[in-house]
C-alpha cells in the first residue's frame, strides 16, 4: 500500500513538474522543438507573414478564425466552430500548444492571450505564449522555415469549461448583487468615456469597474511579458473581497485576455473570468443600465458628429 502511495505521490509531481509553463522564451521553446509530436506551435499571423517565414513546423490559424462576427468580435464562436479549427490543427489534451503571435507591441499580445484563453476553456491545459512573439524568435536568430506544414487532424471533442467565462448574465447579475471585481482593461480615454470602440453604443465603463491598464503587464517600451513575481504585484492592485469571482474586460476581450492571462495563469488568481464579448457586446443589449464615466447625450451627439466627419474627410 505504501509503495503505491509514493508511486502516485511520484507520478503527481511528475505531472505538475512537466506541466508547460504559460510564457515560454524562445530559447526555451526552440530547445523543446525536436520534440515535435508533443508540441504544436500555433502561428496566428496573417497566411502572407506566416508563408514568407515561420517558426519550423508551425502550423497557421490567423487570429481571425478565433474570433467573433464583425458586428460582435469580441463573441466567442460556436464550439462546433472551434471543434473543427482545433482538430484541424491536430490538437488534443496529450499535445502542448504553443501560441505565436507578431510580437510587434502590447496590444499585439492580447491576440495570442485571446487564443490562449480559448483553448483552455476547450479543455486545453498544456498551453503557452512565447514572449514576445515571432519578433523576439527573430531577434534571438533561431531557425526559420517557410516550408508547407502538413498534419493529421485529430478527432479530440471539446468540453466547454464555462468556469472561464462570463456571459452578458452574469455580468448583470454581478452588478445587481455586487459579488464581483470588475476589472477594465483598456486605456484611460476609454475608461474614463472619452472615446469607445466603433462597433460599441455607450461610451463609459461598467459601474463600479476598477481599472488595470492592459499595458501594465510589459516590460517598458517592449512586448516582452513581465515574469510571475512582476505580475503578482501588478494584480494586487485589483481589490475583491474573499470567495469573489474577477471578471476582466475591455471593447471586444482582446485587451482583456491579456488581464485574464496575466491575472490568472501568471499571477495564479483564482476564479479569473473573461467577459469575451465585452463593453461592445453590452452596450448593444437593449435597456443597458446606466455606466460609470458615461458622458451626457450632448457629449455623446458630438462625439458621433466628429466620427463621423472624420470618415468623410479621410
Amino acid at each position: 500500500m505504501k509503495k503505491m502511495l509514493a508511486f502516485a505521490v511520484a507520478l503527481t509531481a511528475a505531472h505538475w513538474a512537466s506541466a508547460a509553463q504559460p510564457l515560454l522564451t524562445p530559447a526555451q521553446l526552440s530547445a523543446q522543438l525536436p520534440a515535435a509530436a508533443q508540441v504544436r506551435v500555433i502561428d496566428i499571423r496573417d497566411p502572407k507573414a506566416y508563408g514568407q517565414q515561420h517558426i519550423p513546423g508551425a502550423v497557421n490559424a490567423p487570429y481571425g478564425k478565433w474570433r467573433g462576427p464583425a458586428t460582435n468580435p469580441g463573441e466567442l464562436p460556436d464550439v462546433s466552430q472551434l471543434t473543427q479549427l482545433v482538430q484541424s490543427l491536430g490538437l488534443t489534451p496529450t499535445v502542448h500548444a504553443v501560441v505565436v503571435s507578431t510580437g510587434a507591441d502590447a496590444t499585439d499580445f492580447g491576440a495570442s492571450a485571446r487564443v490562449y484563453w480559448t483553448l483552455k476553456t476547450l479543455g486545453l491545459k498544456e498551453l503557452s505564449i512565447v514572449n514576445g512573439g515571432m519578433k523576439a524568435w527573430t531577434d534571438a536568430k533561431l531557425p526559420l522555415d517557410n516550408a508547407a506544414v502538413k498534419i493529421a487532424a485529430s478527432n479530440w471533442q471539446p468540453a466547454l469549461n464555462t468556469e472561464l467565462i462570463a456571459t452578458r448574465d452574469d455580468i448583470r447579475q454581478h452588478l445587481d448583487l455586487s459579488n464581483a471585481a470588475l476589472v477594465d482593461s483598456r486605456p484611460d480615454a476609454f475608461y474614463q468615456g472619452k472615446t469607445r470602440a466603433p462597433a460599441a453604443k455607450l461610451s463609459g465603463t461598467l459601474p463600479g469597474a476598477q481599472q488595470l491598464d492592459f499595458n501594465q503587464w510589459f516590460v517598458p517600451g517592449t512586448s516582452i511579458f513581465v515574469d510571475a513575481a512582476a505580475a503578482k504585484q501588478i494584480a494586487a492592485k485589483v481589490q475583491r473581497q474573499s470567495g469573489q469571482d474577477m471578471v476582466a474586460f475591455c471593447n471586444t476581450g482582446h485587451w482583456a485576455a491579456t488581464d485574464w492571462f496575466g491575472l490568472s495563469e501568471m499571477a495564479g488568481l483564482p476564479n479569473v473570468k473573461l467577459y469575451a464579448g465585452s463593453m461592445v457586446d453590452w452596450t448593444q443589449q437593449p435597456g443597458t443600465p446606466a455606466l460609470a464615466n458615461q458622458p451626457s447625450r450632448f457629449e455623446s451627439l458630438a462625439y458621433d458628429a466628429r466620427q463621423w466627419w472624420q470618415s468623410k474627410v479621410k
